[in-house]
């Protein structure tokens, strides 16, 4: 697994290049999450296009990340596939914890005109 980073707007995009977001993949993101944040990043679109399984330590990995930005920021998700989307939908995470987006332009224009946390 390896991940792309762009900023466009003032927003982070990170692509996740690897079909399986799980226990073998999880740290690696969550470490990768942490630098950019470490790194004065506050707005964080996740392209997760590629990514077709997700299991509890992937999920567990996102909540860290966005715990790792305290208040400070907005954390998106954007492109899911149905096995995805439908794991959000159970754990209920598409539900007022992560923003979920149908294209990454989207996601993008939304966090870039959110007011500012802080």
């Amino acid at each position: 697994m390896d991940f792309q980073n762009k900023v466009e707007q003032g927003v982070t995009v990170v692509n996740i290049n690897g079909q399986r977001l799980d226990a073998s993949a999880a740290q690696l993101f969550k470490s990768h999450m942490v630098d950019l944040i470490q790194q004065g990043g506050t707005l964080f679109v996740l392209n997760l296009e590629a990514v077709d399984f997700m299991d509890s330590s992937g999920l567990a990995s996102l909540m860290s990340s966005m715990k790792t930005l305290g208040g400070r920021g907005e954390m998106a998700v954007c492109c899911l596939g149905e096995k995805v989307r439908k794991l959000f939908a159970i754990t209920r995470l598409d539900r007022g914890v992560f923003r979920i987006f149908d294209t990454e332009a989207e996601a993008v224009s939304a966090l870039s005109t959110a007011p500012r946390a802080g």
